[in-house]
């Protein structure tokens, strides 16, 4: 698999961003602050890390990526039509009545997905699930798992975690996307999953953690988990909102559209910083 340069990721994955802005303000709907937080290790997986191939979205051998945190679905379509799984024209139909790229991943009819997600919590089980077939059959594949730390709040993620655990699922990876906001405020103050870290080890898990926003960062921690014989967990640090001056930290943005004015302020930060990217 060819490998992108730290530049040509940084590339990448501002493109990306404008591409989840271009779908949430189309749709008049959606989720920005967490698909942008998650941007850039979507970015690192697709076109530095997994095996796929989006000419057969359906290899067997390919790796799997679940999207637990579902509702973060305009950053994994945005990834997707970077890679080219599909025309990045499609990010405009986002939410649309009869279009292809509904308000959550749908494996059935979006080339790329390998599980419908949404329902916070369940998406860590179903990737261990495939982490254990593949350990039965003894196939090669990995599983990667982005959770929010807010869906730590939910019981199936410990459910999953002690599985995966019991089962030494060396071939998951979990991804906790640690921006410190859910819906409703603070994680802190909400119902806190803290301290994260200290939670996983306990269940078994290899912890590492990472700078969601900087690929040297990523790139220790995804190679901390190749030679371990437990399931692993990246807690990474992130910025909600990332990219875009007036959603970053602002819990607002978890699940507003832009409008018109919004959006050509934020197409025009992400298109003056990919400039300097790529000048």
């Amino acid at each position: 698999m060819d490998q992108l340069t730290k530049k040509q990721l940084e590339i990448t994955a501002c493109k990306v961003r404008m591409g989840i802005i271009e779908g949430v303000y189309n749709a008049k709907s959606g989720h920005p602050g967490g698909s942008l937080s998650i941007a850039d290790v979507l970015t690192y997986l697709y076109f530095n890390r997994m095996n796929v191939d989006p000419k057969d979205p359906k290899k067997a051998d390919r790796d799997r990526l679940v999207l637990s945190k579902g509702h973060t679905a305009p950053a994994l379509y945005s990834v997707l039509a970077q890679k080219s799984y599909f025309p990045e024209e499609e990010l405009k139909s986002l939410r649309h009545i009869g279009a292809m790229l509904q308000g959550h991943p749908d494996m059935k009819h979006i080339p790329g997905v390998d599980m419908s997600s949404g329902s916070l919590g369940q998406g860590i089980s179903a990737a261990a699930g495939m982490a254990l077939a593949g350990k039965k059959s003894g196939a090669s594949y990995r599983v990667y798992a982005i959770l929010g730390d807010g869906e730590l709040e939910e019981g199936q993620v410990w459910e999953a975690a002690m599985f995966s655990a019991h089962y030494r699922l060396s071939n998951l990876t979990a991804i906790v996307d640690n921006n410190g906001l859910q819906i409703d405020g603070k994680i802190t103050d909400v119902c806190s999953p803290m301290p994260i870290t200290d939670k996983f080890a306990a269940f078994g898990w290899n912890v590492v953690t990472a700078d969601a926003h900087d690929f040297d960062s990523l790139e220790k921690a995804f190679a901390a988990s190749d030679n371990s014989d437990k399931p692993t967990v990246i807690v990474q640090t992130s910025t909600k909102g990332k990219g875009v001056s007036y959603m970053e930290n602002q819990v607002g943005w978890h699940g507003t559209a832009p409008n018109t004015e919004q959006y050509e302020i934020a197409m025009k930060e992400l298109s003056d910083r990919l400039a300097v990217l790529e000048g």
